[in-house]
């Protein structure tokens, strides 16, 4: 893999696609000091008829004895998206959501050559529109990662679709193709319908077997008047009209960069994986059908949800909300753009000091607070603050946080890193450290374990 990497660094994507068609290169690389493990699969492009090469990171959590399904976060079309992509399996956050339910979370990047989104040769729409060819290389990859991560049943557990823009089209049009597989699918400013004006995208015929699925439209208020609003708020009453659990939940704050939408998308995926998912020890694979007796429902263009059955419009136009709980935070979204949490985060652990050249080397390992992810690390040396990581949070799109957020939804290259060098400690100097979790709200977990 450190070879594949360098090839990257020193050859243009076109010649690294010439590469890929003679030679396909799968591969195992884990990122210390988190928890988990990354398995890395190159196809060339023409495989499988996909016009893209493209790159799948899957991260497994450690200890998963199965894998109950796989949640794909999809960038979406240009070149820039296509990079943000590069890093979604690393987010700590959606790692949170995948190890509550013994998930596997895929990152797929395309790698376009321009910032077409039609059918330019090396534009975007040859990989979003998966009846292009990237249905059948992500159904190849799937089978080759259940080979690689000796967990045969990742070839055929359900998915959780996370799609952006050109993401949130490809994530629509495979639930056309694979209705039976898909627990739930969060559009971000992406749909089929957003490219119904578009003569060369043929609009997929819509299974019966689609109207089962859990959806949420979210684009941004910004974007209104334009495709990514238009197309999501139309999917929206297209599939409600026909008795789809389907919400819409505009963002206030945001034009078409993905802001803080993480906070209400995890936990809604939360709730739909927690009524679909078939049971831990169950040998089937089907999904359980949609609970509707603890829905809300909301008018489109309201702020307010209520229980299903105190609503008095029109069911089949109202915004659709699998609880009590994800109303609530429904409700504060679509006037805030965020979410709060009023928990503190799990504490750090695997705290470890070794010797480095000046000084020592502080490393640990942290689970993101579900809620609200990781803001910022406090480490501290016989109980006294030496130093804060990092020493201040950016954020450019979004909450300031450990790990940036970009456009796209997905942590800033370089990733950031769980460690912190003291210089004023001497090497062997016997010295106790303690690492304290701050989340995305500036709420601090309890310290960890101290070193020895």
């Amino acid at each position: 893999m450190k070879t594949w990497n360098l090839i990257r660094l020193i050859f243009p994507l076109g010649f690294i696609a010439i590469l890929l068609t003679t030679f396909c290169a799968p591969a195992f690389a884990q990122t210390p000091p988190q928890s988990g493990k990354y398995y890395v699969i190159d196809y060339p492009a023409n495989t499988e008829g996909l016009q893209t090469p493209v790159t799948y990171t899957l991260w497994v959590p450690d200890g998963v004895k199965k894998i109950r399904a796989i949640i794909v976060h999809q960038h979406g079309a240009g070149m820039e998206a296509a990079r943000a992509g590069e890093t979604s399996a690393y987010d700590l956050h959606w790692q949170a959501l995948a190890k509550k339910w013994d998930c596997a979370l895929l990152g797929p990047s395309y790698h376009v050559t321009n910032n077409a989104i039609d059918l330019t040769p090396g534009g975007a729409e040859l990989w979003f529109d998966p009846r292009h060819g990237s249905d059948k290389t992500f159904l190849r990859c799937l089978n080759e990662f259940a080979s690689q991560t000796g967990h045969p049943e990742v070839a055929v557990v359900p998915w959780a679709l996370w799609g952006h823009s050109g993401g949130g089209i490809w994530s629509d049009v495979m639930a056309t193709l694979h209705p039976d597989r898909i627990v739930a699918i969060w559009l971000r400013s992406g749909s089929a319908l957003m490219f119904a004006p578009k003569p060369e995208f043929p609009q997929p015929v819509v299974p019966e077997g689609l109207y089962g699925i859990p959806m949420m439209s979210n684009p941004g208020i910004k974007e209104m008047g334009k495709l990514p609003y238009g197309g999501t708020l139309n999917t929206f009453k297209a599939y409600r009209a026909h008795g789809a659990p389907v919400g819409f939940a505009p963002d206030p704050l945001t034009a078409h960069e993905t802001g803080d939408s993480r906070y209400l998308a995890i936990p809604w995926l939360d709730a739909c994986l927690a009524m679909r998912l078939p049971d831990k020890n169950s040998t089937s694979q089907q999904l359980k059908p949609v609970d509707n007796s603890k829905a809300w429902l909301a008018q489109p263009e309201s702020k307010v949800a209520v229980p299903a059955a105190q609503y008095k419009g029109k069911v089949n136009e109202a915004v659709w909300l699998p609880n009590a709980k994800i109303a609530k935070e429904w409700m504060e979204y679509v006037k805030t753009g965020s979410t709060s949490d009023v928990t503190p985060p799990p504490a750090p652990y695997d705290v470890a000091a070794t010797d480095g050249k000046n000084g020592r080397v502080i490393t640990w390992n942290a689970d993101a607070d579900f809620e609200s992810g990781i803001r910022q690390f406090i480490i501290y040396r016989d109980g006294k603050e030496i130093g804060r990581v990092p020493e201040i949070p950016f954020g450019q799109y979004g909450r300031p946080l450990f790990q940036s957020m970009n456009f796209h939804d997905t942590p800033v290259k370089p990733l950031a890193k769980m460690t912190y060098n003291d210089y004023v400690t001497k090497p062997g100097e016997k010295r106790s450290y303690t690492v304290v979790s701050i989340n995305g709200v500036e709420l601090k977990s309890k310290p960890s374990k101290p070193t020895n």
